[in-house]
C-alpha cells in the first residue's frame, strides 16, 4: 500500500452513488472536494464519522466543498444509512475496493493487536487542480470531521 502525499495528484475515480449515478473525480474540476474512506455502513464508528461530516455540512457547503464517502457496501446499504441518520451528502459504492487501494485508503493495519487486511480510514482534501491539499489515514472518527474544517479555514 502507497500513501498518497500531499501536492500528488488525486487518483482518477469514477463510482456509483446510492442511487446509482455515476460520480467521478473530474465532476468537481476547478472545485474543492471531501473524500472519505470508511469500512463499513451503520457501524459505530463510521456511523459517529458520518453523522458528524454530515452535522458540519453547513460549514462545508459555505466554504463551496463537497463531501463524499466511500465505502465497500452496495446501493441498498447506503440507502437506508443514509435514511437511518438522515444523511444528506453522497455515498459511493467501491464494492471491489480498487479506489480506495489506489488512495492507500485498503491494506494491511492493526485491529486489535493484530495484523488485519481492510480499509483503513482515511481522509483527503482535494483541490481545485485535482492535487492532495491534506491526506489523513488511520483517522479516529470521533472529532476528525473538526480537524477537516479546521484545515479549510472554518
Amino acid at each position: 500500500m502507497s500513501r498518497l502525499e500531499v501536492g500528488s495528484t488525486a487518483p482518477a475515480f469514477t463510482l456509483e452513488n446510492q442511487d446509482g449515478k455515476k460520480v467521478s473525480r473530474k465532476d468537481f474540476a476547478g472545485r474543492r472536494f471531501v473524500i472519505y474512506f470508511y469500512p463499513a455502513d451503520d457501524t459505530p464508528g463510521c456511523t459517529k464519522e458520518a453523522c458528524q461530516f454530515n452535522e458540519g455540512l453547513t460549514r462545508f457547503r459555505q466554504l463551496a466543498v463537497n463531501v463524499l464517502g466511500v465505502s465497500p457496501d452496495g446501493a441498498a446499504k447506503h440507502v437506508a444509512f443514509r435514511a437511518k441518520y438522515a444523511l444528506t451528502f453522497d455515498l459511493l459504492s467501491d464494492p471491489d475496493r480498487s479506489v480506495m487501494e489506489s488512495y492507500g485508503a485498503f491494506g494491511e493495519k492493526m485491529m486489535y493487536g493484530k495484523k488485519v487486511t481492510g480499509v483503513i480510514r482515511s481522509t483527503f482534501v482535494i483541490g481545485p487542480t485535482g492535487r492532495i491539499e491534506h491526506a489523513w489515514y488511520g483517522v479516529r472518527a470521533d472529532g476528525h470531521v473538526a480537524k477537516v474544517l479546521s484545515v479549510l479555514g472554518a
